[in-house]
């Protein structure tokens, strides 16, 4: 969901509108009913709110509630989040929480510096060590959105696998495998508009807006994508091979990401 307060700092440092404050008064008995649960499960895990609830965008019937836990098992993160969704049936898009180990944040490659980038900048510390406590914020350049997309192209090889591997009758999984590309994809063209523009953002939306006027050829393709990603329109198998054609608007993203930001080595 589109973030009013993302963008960059007078430093040059990236600025989002994520803050404690900003949660719904509504969500907080669901925030507080899950960090007990994480801190009951093991008092050395961490957890955190990402998304529109944490930047106070979330509306209760239509909202996800998007959770990020750091050094919590992924089967005892799923388990929780299952038990939590059902107990507030009520948040009609259900819980979600992520599992990440603390080696995910140490070292210096593109994806660990992505992932800390990430916790700064865009989650919101709930109960245990706060890995993001006196972190200073992270330049809003081409190593942050390359930390964030650099491995498009490898989501690439394994979208190819999964379409073949598609029933021409299989409407959900290409629904499903449409609009995971869609999101990956958009946020991508998101890190070439911040780079491009010199600015910074994660909005899909208006990055397809703006990368269709640099890239005007992919003005059809990147509307498509916007619908996937909206689920307004659904994917369907021929779509989906023409998307990641040879040389098609998919490639065309890559190319354009390679050329002005880099991707993963």
């Amino acid at each position: 969901m589109f973030d009013p307060g993302e963008g960059v700092d007078l430093d040059g440092t990236i600025r989002t509108g994520v803050d404690r404050s900003k949660v719904p008064f509504a969500f907080e008995p669901l925030l507080v009913a899950c960090a007990k649960a994480v801190s009951d499960a093991r008092p050395s895990a961490s957890l955190y709110v990402y998304g529109s609830v944490a930047t106070g965008m979330a509306r209760r019937a239509t909202s996800d509630v998007d959770l990020l836990s750091v050094g919590l098992p992924p089967l005892h993160a799923a388990s929780l989040a299952q038990q939590l969704s059902e107990r507030f049936w009520g948040f009609r898009r259900g819980v979600e929480i992520g599992a990440a180990r603390p080696t995910d944040f140490d070292g210096e490659g593109d994806e660990v510096y992505g992932n800390r980038v990430f916790l700064r900048h865009y989650c919101v510390h709930l109960v245990g060590p706060d890995a993001t406590r006196d972190v200073p914020a992270f330049p809003a350049d081409r190593r942050a959105a390359r930390g964030f997309n650099g491995d498009l192209a490898q989501h690439r090889r394994r979208w190819d696998d999964e379409l073949r591997a598609q029933s021409v009758d299989d409407l959900p999984g290409a629904v499903a495998l449409g609009r995971r590309i869609a999101r990956k994809s958009l946020v991508a063209v998101a890190g070439l508009v911040s780079i491009h523009d010199d600015t910074w953002t994660t909005d899909r939306n208006s990055a397809a807006e703006r990368w269709t006027q640099v890239r005007p050829g992919l003005s059809g393709s990147l509307a498509l994508l916007r619908n996937w990603s909206d689920s307004t329109a659904v994917a369907t198998v021929d779509e989906l091979e023409v998307m990641l054609s040879a040389g098609g608007a998919i490639d065309s993203v890559i190319a354009n990401f390679q050329e002005l930001i880099g991707l993963w080595t």
